[in-house]
Order: C-alpha cells, then structure tokens, then sequence
C-alpha cells in the first residue's frame, strides 16, 4: 500500500551537539532557556565518534500508533546514517514505577542523546536531565517546566492535534452524509479519546468537533473516553455503542487502545478514522484496513530522525519548547489508496480547501491547551 501524507512531512528544528548545548532560539509557543555553543562543543562530523542515540517508549512497540512511529523513524534513521550513529531502542513497559530507573540507567550510560515522550515521563525529565547535564534529551508530545531548574540540555516539542483532528471532523462530517459504501443517513459521527483530564487528548477533541461543526453546525458528536491509553476492550465496547447509536465514522484519539475501536469499526462495518501513524498501513492485508478511512498523523518518527541529522550540525534549540502543526508539515491526515477509494473528490478537496486556509490563518483551530474545564465541557456537551 503506497502512503502519502495531505500534510507534507516538514521536519522540525531539532539538534543536538554531542558535549555542550547550542544556543537555544525563543519560541512563542513555550518558554526558553538560551545557552551558547562552548569551544569545546563538537560535533560527530569533527570527532569521527558515533552518536549513541537511546529511545525510551513508555509500553511496548506493536501499538500501531506513536511507539510504532518512533520505532519505524530509528530503523530509517539507522538505514540511513549507520555509519554516524548508533541507536538502542528501549521499552520501558507499563510499570510506571520502573520508568525513571530506566531514565536513570540511559542517562549513567554513554548515550549522548536519550529521547522520551508524552505526559507521563514529563515530570521525570524534568528531573533527570537536571541530574545529568552533560546529556541531552529529547522530549516528544509534551512540553517540560524550564522554570524548575537548569533544564538548557532539553529540548521538548509537541504537536498540533487540533489541527489535523480539524481535518479528522470535516472528513467525517463530510462523509456521514454521503454515498459511501458503511456510510448511513444520519449526520452523527463518534470520538473516543483515552482520557478526559489529558489535554492532549481534549485538545483532538476539541478540534475534531470545531471541524465537523464547520462542514455541518447541527451534526451530532458523540464522545467517550476510555479512562486509560492501553484498555483497547473498553474502547472497542464504547466504540460499538457509539455505532450502534448512529454513527457511521469514529475518530479515535487513544493511543494503544485505539485498536478497539478499529475492531468495532470492522465488527460493524463503519468507518474508523485512526490516531498518530497511518494506520491502515498497519493493518494492511487484514479486514479491519478496508474500515480505517483515515488517520490524523503526527509524524513523531520523522521528527525524531531530523533530530538526529540536526544534531551533527549542531543546531538544536535546546531549552525551548515548541509545538509544531499543519504549517511545519508535521501534521496531517494519512492520504492511501484507501482514502483515495473510499472519499469521494469533492470531499477530498473540501479537506485539502480546509487544510489550505488553517495554513493561511483564515481559520483558527480551537485548543484545549489553556482552555478552562467549564469551556471544554460546554464543546462537548453541546456537540451530542
């Protein structure tokens, strides 16, 4: 299955030097602590060392979401620059309490870049990297606190849901109604998240909602939240509840559990659109791909290798938290030989019309990012 994304991948300004941070530029999405590039700064081009590059994924790989990402961007990374870097992949599982052990033992080791992500290794970041200061860390999918400390050594980055969960609305709104195949008369569609008090997961919501609403102000958007990123037995049972009650295309926003609601989608023969990675590529040459019209990409594996190659040149911003979206490239929707059978032209172009003017500013996406709960919840509430 050939993949493309709507939203070109763009990669973002992230680097690293091996012994001593760049000069860290300001952002207007996040606080920044600026450091300067010592004369002992070198770079793997000028030592002849390899960088040593450890990724640690909070789970396991075989989420078909932001692990696989990951994973698939340090196989690229080491197919394409073997010779530069040397990279251990390491899975820290579901025990949160041996997670910063982990963080620990990657951080004694002669790794020169330790990459994490999402929410729950926020804090541990926060404080490891203080601990190891000649180390540097790579955050993804959250941002970290500058203001606790010397944290010059981390460089955090997050991603822009709401705009392709934007996206993710007007698809399904625009295909609720129409000719398609698991399509049915009613304009109502589905979103089940992982959990209610995490903002990223509020904030797809949030976007996905604001997207369907532009296509149709009066359709219905039912939404659920599983409690938990890994239950994928309660997300399948609110996924076919949700599609027993009308709607014919679920977003889901859950991380491992979103596999599901890609069974639900299949068992009822509705539309699933998915989370994080394509992914229909995932379940390529199985039942459940012909369900899976769409994904809202983040392309966490890209970015990562773009870390890397900027961090031979010596050009991270370390210090500076930054979320990057449709404008950057890092974001999308996943463009397949699915979608390309399953969406009629005319919605492809109303997605594409869509994504073209989030890019210009003509339309602003909503946040959940500093959204009060009394807001959020009005969204919700009024859109089911």
């Amino acid at each position: 299955m050939k993949k493309k994304l709507i939203s070109a991948f763009l990669v973002t300004a992230m680097t690293v030097s091996l012994l001593a941070g760049c000069g860290g530029s300001g952002s207007d999405t996040g606080a920044t602590n600026d450091t300067e590039t010592t004369e002992d700064s070198q770079t793997a081009e000028s030592t002849g060392d390899k960088v040593k590059v450890a990724l640690l994924i909070t789970g396991s790989f075989g989420d078909k979401a932001f692990n696989d990402s990951a994973h698939a961007g340090m196989e690229r990374l080491m197919d394409e620059m073997g010779d530069q870097v040397e990279v251990e992949m390491i899975e820290m599982g579901t025990d949160k309490t041996k997670w910063e052990g982990s963080m620990l033992d990657a951080s004694e080791s002669d790794a020169d870049i330790i990459i994490t992500g999402l929410w729950d290794m926020k804090e541990i970041t926060e404080q490891v990297a203080q601990e190891y200061p000649d180390k540097h860390y790579i955050i993804f999918d959250t941002d970290v606190d500058y203001t606790l400390g010397d944290l010059s050594n981390v460089y955090s980055m997050s991603y822009k849901q709401n705009e392709c969960a934007f996206l993710a609305g007007v698809l399904a709104a625009s295909l609720t109604t129409s000719d398609a195949e698991y399509a049915n008369e009613d304009a109502v569609i589905g979103f089940v998240g992982a959990r209610d008090t995490a903002v990223v997961i509020n904030d797809s919501a949030v976007g996905y909602i604001q997207g369907a609403q532009f296509i149709n102000p009066d359709i219905k958007v039912m939404v659920s939240y599983v409690g938990s990123y890994v239950d994928s037995a309660t997300a399948k049972e609110l996924a076919l509840t949700q599609y027993s009650s009308g709607a014919d295309c679920v977003f889901v926003a859950a991380g491992p559990a979103s596999v599901g609601v890609i069974e639900a989608a299949a068992e009822s023969q509705r539309y699933v659109i998915g989370v994080d990675s394509d992914q229909a590529l995932a379940y390529e040459g199985q039942e459940e791909a012909n369900y899976i019209v769409s994904s809202a990409i983040k392309n966490v594996g890209d970015s990562l290798v773009d870390a890397v190659k900027k961090s031979i040149a010596g050009e991270l911003p370390y210090g500076t938290y930054e979320i990057l979206g449709l404008k950057d490239g890092v974001v999308g929707l996943a463009d397949n030989e699915i979608y390309q059978s399953i969406v009629p032209e005319d919605i492809q172009n109303t997605v594409n019309d869509a994504k073209d003017k989030i890019i210009s500013g003509e339309i602003e996406v909503n946040t959940a990012y500093g959204m009060d709960e009394a807001t959020l919840n009005e969204i919700i509430d009024s859109a089911q």
